[in-house]
Parts: structure tokens; C-alpha cells; sequence
């Protein structure tokens, strides 16, 4: 990994600054690339930036930048986005501080105040290196401050041609993934959710991976066509559209299920029948059950402390799975256990209609409850 400190003063970053909202913000006589195409929000408020701007007026020392080599000979900011933000926004004329007790913007400071400001020296480190050396350099220095998430991370470190494409299409508000997938995914595109999630999806959680595999392919159109069959499919397959549906981890199910004919119909009275079920507690997890018939997404009711007691009491505290007790020591069924070590279950299982209520409740050892399903 090749670091190298570099002492760039102000008047070098604000020079050729240009913010072009999510399209992208350029500085450094358009050589650094302070916020890539749709990547980051400016999450500094008002009294973050002003401080930054009092600190060099003041002449106290900044934290270091880090900036990372593009392809193309420029650099990106990979650490320090909103202090380089701060500073350029300031020398805009965007907002004014307090200089000598008086609030002045940048056009209102006097010659010596105003170099003063351009040429406060930064402290910028340079990084070169192999993926995996950036990525990991990256994670150290993001320790502390305004942290980049993950994908930001791996963006930093896999740019190319395929990740330009992606970004106009998973990163940018109102982008065409939005537009798509609004309804169904949580997080903000701006922030990489967005494109997080389909990379998740299509990868099946080895996202650093697939972005290292594909990071020199000219467009992201595998991506983007894999988003849009899982979004229709969702669409096709559940034909009203529910609140619960969002952020459900919607790809694994379409490649587990997205091929097979579905009964749209009985699929939505289902659905409507498991939502107005007071059992299930897991509103959300309905839409996983209906396809996999795993209970465990349902979150169903669970007995309480007095229904517990009520069977455990009934039972003299004994399992009563009887003589196919799975307990070593008790195949006569008559051992007696600590209700510490037994637990609740449905006599007339919720599946088939049995409600969470205490005539409904049997006490069974933990052995025997975890294995039922091989009874």
C-alpha cells in the first residue's frame, strides 16, 4: 500500500469547485472528485460546518484527508468529504462565520483574512494500492467521524465503468431504481442502499465479490435486468401492495420461488386471513411464510408465564410426550423436570387452528419440544 502526506493549502481545493447537487461535486481544478456521482448526502449541520471553517480561521490543526488515485489520474475522497465541503462551500459565498467578532462571508473578509483562510495548509494523504490494501486501509481510517457505510467502502475501492453505470441507475433519487423499487426497499439511494440491496440479492450476500468480478464490464445491465425481474415478480405474485412489504429480502425469494405458477387469488385471501390473525405477530414475516411454510417467520404468540405454570402444575411436572420421551434416564415417562427445563407448546397446533390459549397448552421437555418434528 503506497500512502504518501502531501501539504495542499485551501486555495489549491477550493480552486475549480463545483457542485452540481447529486450529479456530483468536483474540486481541486477538477482533479478531485469530493463527492462521486449520487454517493453521499453533506450530513454536516450548521454548527458542524461553521466549525470547521472557525478552526482554520483560528489556525488549529484539521484531521487529515484521504484521498484515493482513479484510473483516470485524478483523485477521490475517500476521508474528509464534509470538511472539503465546509471549506469550499464557505470560499462560494454559501454561508458566512464569525471572523474577529464579526459574521462575515468569504467576500466580506479583508486581504489578510482571506489569506489567511486560502492558505491554511491540509494534510492529505495520497493511497495507491492493491483492492484488498485499500479496502482495508479504508476501514481503519473510517473508524471515527462521519462513517462511510459499507458500500460506500467498496465504491472507493472498485470504481470503474460498471460502477459509474450502477450509480445511475441504484444511487440517485427519483433514479430508475427508485422509480421501480421505491414501494419495497428501505434506506436511501444517495447513501448506497439501494444498490447495496440488489448487489446483496444478486450475489447472494458476497457483494465485495461480485463488484470485484464485474468492476471493468462497460455497464451494469445484468444487475439492473436481475432488480427488474425481481420487483415485477413481487408485483405479479402479490397483487395488493401492503406496507409490510418493504425491505422484505424479496431476492432469495424470487430465486427460490420466482419460477413456479402461483395462485395470485387464494395467495391474497391467505395473506388477508394471516393479517387480521392476532397469533401472528410478525406481520411482516407473512409474506416469507407463504411462500417457505417456515412458522418461525410468523413470530406467533407465545404462552404466558400463567398458561406455563397452569400445564406444568396439570402435569406434575411431566413431559407429556409419555414413554417416546426423548430425555436419557426417562423412558418410562414418569420423570418429573424443572418447568426451567421444559417448555410450551400447542396441544392442537396453530396450523391446524389451535389458539395460544391455556386449555391449549402442554408442557413438553426441551429434548422432546426441539424434536417434534420427528415424532
Amino acid at each position: 500500500m503506497k500512502i504518501e502526506l502531501h501539504q495542499t493549502v485551501i486555495r489549491e481545493i477550493v480552486d475549480g469547485y463545483r457542485d452540481d447537487a447529486e450529479a456530483g461535486v468536483v474540486a481541486y481544478d477538477g482533479q478531485l472528485d469530493v463527492r462521486p456521482p449520487y454517493q453521499r448526502e453533506f450530513v454536516y449541520n450548521d454548527k458542524q460546518r461553521d466549525a470547521v471553517v472557525d478552526t482554520v480561521f483560528k489556525g488549529f490543526p484539521l484531521n487529515v484527508f484521504y484521498w484515493v488515485a482513479k484510473e483516470d489520474g485524478g483523485f477521490e475522497v475517500l476521508d474528509g468529504q464534509q470538511r472539503t465541503l465546509s471549506v469550499c462551500q464557505y470560499a462560494a459565498g454559501d454561508f458566512s462565520v464569525d471572523v474577529g467578532g464579526n459574521r462575515k462571508a468569504f467576500h466580506n473578509l479583508t486581504n489578510d483574512e482571506r489569506s489567511r483562510f486560502l492558505d491554511y495548509e491540509l494534510m492529505v494523504y495520497h493511497c495507491e494500492g492493491t483492492d484488498s490494501e485499500k479496502l482495508d486501509w479504508f476501514r481503519i481510517i473510517n473508524i471515527a467521524g462521519e462513517k462511510l457505510t459499507d458500500q460506500e467502502l467498496l465504491n472507493a475501492v472498485y470504481t470503474g465503468p460498471w460502477l459509474t453505470h450502477a450509480k445511475v441507475i441504484f444511487s440517485k433519487t427519483g433514479g430508475a431504481a427508485y422509480g421501480l423499487g421505491e414501494k419495497y426497499l428501505t434506506g436511501a439511494p444517495i447513501r448506497q442502499d439501494y444498490l447495496e440491496t440488489a448487489l446483496k440479492w444478486i450475489s447472494d450476500g458476497t457483494i465485495e465479490h461480485y463488484m470485484s468480478a464485474h468492476q471493468h464490464d462497460q455497464n451494469a445491465n445484468a444487475l439492473w435486468t436481475y432488480f427488474r425481474n425481481v420487483i415485477n415478480w413481487v408485483e405479479d405474485t402479490f397483487v395488493v401492495y401492503r406496507k409490510e412489504m418493504k425491505g422484505i429480502p424479496w431476492g432469495p425469494l424470487y430465486d427460490q420461488f420466482g419460477k413456479g405458477p402461483v395462485d395470485t387469488d387464494a395467495l391474497e385471501a391467505e395473506i388477508n386471513d394471516l393479517m387480521a390473525d392476532d397469533e401472528v405477530k410478525a406481520k411482516k414475516g407473512i409474506y416469507t411464510y407463504v411462500l417457505t411454510r417456515n412458522e418461525k417467520h410468523l413470530s406467533l404468540r407465545q404462552f404466558d408465564n400463567t398458561a406455563r405454570r397452569g400445564a406444568f402444575t396439570r402435569q406434575k411436572g411431566r413431559c407429556t410426550n409419555g414413554t417416546k420421551c426423548k430425555t436419557v434416564g426417562n423412558s418410562d415417562g414418569q420423570m418429573a423436570f424443572d418447568i426451567n427445563d421444559m417448555d410450551a407448546d400447542h396441544i392442537v397446533p396453530w396450523s391446524k387452528g389451535g389458539k395460544t390459549t391455556p386449555d391449549n397448552c402442554q408442557m413438553l421437555c426441551i429434548a422432546c419440544n426441539r424434536s417434534k418434528g420427528d415424532l
